[in-house]
C-alpha cells in the first residue's frame, strides 16, 4: 500500500505539471487563430477593430490576463468542456474527439497489443533457440523492418498495394457510401480500410519488441535459478516461460506501458498518409490551424493516457518483482 501511495502521489504531481505545460505551450506559439482569420479577410480590404473583436467573440478566444486564462482553463479541465474548435467551427472539441477516438483505439491500440504479444513471444523463442534459424530469421527480419520509418513504409504500401494492385483503399476509414454504425457491414468495411495503416504500424514496431525481448531473455537464461530449474528436469517450455521470460519481460513491459499510453496520440504520420480520421490526424490539423482549444484537449488526453499507462505499469512492476517495492 505504501508503494502504491508513493506512485499515486508522483502521478498526481506529474499530472499537474503536465496540465500547466499544456496550458502554456500553445500560448508561446507565434500568431493566433484571430490573426489567421484576419489575414484572409484583409485580402478583400482593411479590417477594423470591431471586426477583430467580433471574430474573437465568435471563436471564443480567451481574454484577460494569463492567470485568469489559467483559472478558466483549470475549470475546463475539471468539467471536460474545452469549448468550440477554431478549425472545425462550429463543432465542439468534445464532439471532434469523440468522433476520432474510436478509430485510433481500434487501429493503433489493437495493433500495438498484437505487436507486443507477437514480438515478445518471438523474442522468447529466438533467445531459447539461439544460434539456430529460429533465432537468426526473426532477428534479421525484425532488424530490417524496424529500420524503415513509419511514413516510408506507409508510402510503399500505399503505392504498391493501393495504387498499383488496387487491393486496398488508399484513404479514409470507411467507404464513401457507408454510414458509421454498429453493424456488421460497416465494421467489415472499416476493417478493410484499416488494413494498410495497421500493417504499416505492425511492420515498423514488431522488430523492436523482438530484439528487446531476445536480448533480455539471453541475459536471464544464464542466471543460476534458470540453471537450477533445468537441472531439476523441468520441461524446456516451463523453464522458458515461467522462469526466464517472467523476469526478462520487465524491460519490455516498461516499453509497452509507454507505447500503450501513446496509443491515444495515434501515429500522426501514418494517419496523415492514409487520410485516416484518428486522433493523430485531428492533432495535425489542430496544429496547422493554431486551434488552441482542440490542441489543449488533445495534448491533455495524450498526456493523461501516458501517465495512467505508466502508473499501471509501475503497480504491475511491484506485483511481478517485489524488489521494486523497497
Amino acid at each position: 500500500m505504501a508503494y502504491a501511495l508513493r506512485k499515486l502521489g508522483l502521478f498526481v504531481l506529474t499530472l499537474w505539471a503536465a496540465i500547466t505545460l499544456n496550458f502554456l505551450l500553445p500560448r508561446l506559439m507565434p500568431g493566433s487563430p484571430t490573426d489567421a482569420a484576419i489575414a484572409k479577410l484583409s485580402q478583400n480590404g482593411p479590417v477594423t477593430q470591431a471586426t477583430r473583436d467580433a471574430i474573437e467573440a465568435q471563436l471564443g478566444v480567451p481574454g484577460g490576463n494569463l492567470w485568469d486564462q489559467y483559472v478558466a482553463y483549470l475549470h475546463q479541465v475539471v468539467t471536460f468542456d474545452f469549448g468550440v474548435s477554431y478549425t472545425f467551427y462550429p463543432q465542439s472539441v468534445g464532439e471532434l474527439i469523440g468522433q476520432a477516438f474510436p478509430y485510433t483505439i481500434m487501429l493503433v491500440g489493437i495493433v500495438t497489443i498484437v505487436a507486443f504479444v507477437l514480438g515478445t513471444l518471438t523474442g522468447v523463442l529466438a533467445a531459447w533457440k539461439r544460434n539456430t534459424w529460429l533465432d537468426s530469421l526473426p532477428t534479421l527480419t525484425g532488424t530490417f523492418a524496424s529500420t524503415f520509418p513509419y511514413f516510408w513504409t506507409a508510402l510503399l504500401l500505399l503505392f504498391f498495394l493501393g495504387y498499383v494492385l488496387h487491393w486496398f483503399p488508399t484513404s479514409g476509414a470507411y467507404g464513401p457510401t457507408a454510414t458509421p454504425a454498429f453493424s456488421w457491414d460497416f465494421m467489415v468495411d472499416a476493417a478493410y480500410h484499416a488494413v494498410l495503416p495497421a500493417v504499416t504500424i505492425l511492420i515498423t514496431s514488431v522488430g523492436g519488441w523482438i530484439l528487446g525481448m531476445r536480448n533480455a531473455m539471453i541475459n536471464t537464461i544464464g542466471d543460476d535459478y534458470v540453471t537450477f530449474a533445468q537441472a531439476n528436469g523441468l520441461k524446456g517450455r516451463t523453464v522458458a516461460m515461467k522462469y526466464a521470460a517472467r523476469n526478462a519481460i520487465l524491460p519490455n513491459l516498461t516499453g509497452f506501458g509507454l507505447a500503450l499510453g501513446g496509443v491515444v496520440g495515434g501515429s500522426i504520420l501514418v494517419e496523415q498518409v492514409f487520410g485516416y480520421p484518428g486522433i493523430g490526424f485531428l492533432l495535425f490539423n489542430a496544429v496547422i490551424g493554431q486551434d488552441y482549444p482542440l490542441m489543449q484537449a488533445l495534448f491533455l488526453l495524450i498526456t493523461v493516457s501516458v501517465l495512467v499507462a505508466n502508473f499501471l505499469v509501475d503497480i504491475l512492476y511491484g506485483v511481478l518483482d517485489p524488489r521494486t517495492r523497497r
